[in-house]
C-alpha cells in the first residue's frame, strides 16, 4: 500500500474523546488551509461512529464556514438528531480555535427495495490506457515538479479531458466537461463506510476544477483564488475506492464570483453510485483575461 494511502487511512481513523466528540488532525505538510474533502470525509466518519452498522448513509449536506487551520487538530461534535425505524438523521460541527469550521447533515437508511433506473455512463476510454497525472504534469512542468505534486496523493487520478493547467496554456482546450478516473493507490479492507468516506474525500478533488476548466483557468496561475462553499452528496450503491472510477463533472452555472459543480460517479460496468454538487466562490484578479469556452 502506498505510503500516502496509509496516511489518509490514519485521517480517517478518529480519536474518540467523549461520547459523540471526536478529534482529527491533518497531514504534516506545508498548506494553508485543511483541504476541504479531509474534513467532509472525516465528519463522516464521526457521523457513521453514532449510527446503526445496518443502516447505510445515502446523503450529505454540507457548508464550509471557515478555512481549516491544519496546525491544530480538528473537534467534530455530532448531534444525534432522530434515529427513526428506516432513517437516521445525524449532524456534525467541526471546531477550531472555539469556532464552528465546518457542519455536515447526513442521512442513512435501512437497506429497502423500490422502483429502480440509472443514469447512463458516458463513453470514456479504459483507464490503464491513459497517461497517470505525473506523467500529464511531467509534460507541464517537468519530472522534479510532477514529482513533487503527486507523491503526497493517495488517489491514482488519470484524466480523459484537459487539465485545468493544459486549458490555461492552450484556451482551445477550455471545455464544461471533465471526465477523469479515479481510485486509491492500494488495497483497501472490506468496510463499505470506509470506501463512503474515501469517496467524500475524493468528491472535493476535481470537482471545482470543472468551473476554471470551462475558462480556461488553474488554481495557483497567479489570478485565481477560491474555495469551497457548500458540498452535497447522494449515495445510490455499493462501489469500491480501490477500483476504477469514472467522475463524470460539468458546471451548469458561474457568477457574482460563485461556481457550480456537478458530478456523477460511476463504476466501471456503467452502475451510478454517486451524484455530487458543489458551490465554490472563484475570484479572478482580472476578468477580461480569462477566455471563454469558443
Amino acid at each position: 500500500m502506498k505510503e500516502s494511502l496509509k496516511e489518509l487511512l490514519d485521517l480517517l481513523d478518529l480519536e474518540q474523546i467523549e461520547n459523540d466528540i471526536f478529534r482529527g488532525r491533518s497531514p504534516q505538510e506545508r498548506r494553508q488551509r485543511v483541504f476541504g474533502g479531509q474534513v467532509a470525509g472525516q465528519a463522516l466518519v464521526a457521523a457513521g461512529r453514532t449510527v446503526q452498522v445496518n443502516r447505510v448513509v445515502h446523503s450529505l449536506h454540507a457548508y464550509f464556514i471557515r478555512p481549516g487551520d491544519p496546525l491544530v487538530p480538528i473537534v467534530y461534535t455530532v448531534d444525534r438528531v432522530r434515529d427513526g425505524r428506516s432513517f437516521t438523521t445525524r449532524r456534525v460541527t467541526a471546531i477550531q480555535h472555539g469556532r464552528a469550521i465546518f457542519t455536515l447533515s447526513a442521512s442513512f437508511q435501512v437497506p429497502e427495495e423500490g422502483p429502480e433506473h440509472l443514469a447512463p455512463m458516458p463513453e470514456a476510454p479504459h483507464p490503464e490506457t491513459l497517461p497517470t497525472g505525473k506523467e500529464r504534469l511531467t509534460a507541464l512542468w517537468g519530472e522534479e515538479a510532477a514529482e513533487k505534486l503527486t507523491r503526497r496523493n493517495p488517489f491514482d487520478v488519470r484524466h480523459v479531458t484537459p487539465m485545468t493547467w493544459e486549458a490555461a496554456r492552450d484556451p482551445k482546450l477550455a471545455t464544461d466537461r471533465s471526465l477523469v478516473w479515479l481510485k486509491v493507490d492500494g488495497e483497501l479492507p472490506d468496510d463499505p463506510m470506509l470506501h463512503l468516506c474515501l469517496m467524500t474525500y475524493a468528491s472535493d478533488l476535481t470537482l471545482l476544477d470543472t468551473v476554471l476548466l470551462r475558462h480556461g483557468l488553474a488554481w495557483g496561475d497567479s489570478r485565481t483564488i477560491g474555495a469551497s462553499l457548500d458540498h452535497a452528496m447522494w449515495f445510490h450503491g455499493p462501489f469500491r475506492a480501490d477500483e476504477w472510477l469514472l467522475y463524470a463533472q460539468d458546471t451548469p452555472f458561474a457568477g457574482g464570483a460563485r461556481g457550480l459543480a456537478r458530478g456523477q460517479v460511476f463504476t466501471a460496468d456503467g452502475r451510478l453510485v454517486v451524484s455530487v454538487m458543489q458551490e465554490g466562490m472563484v475570484r479572478v484578479s482580472d476578468a477580461s483575461k480569462a477566455p471563454e469556452v469558443g
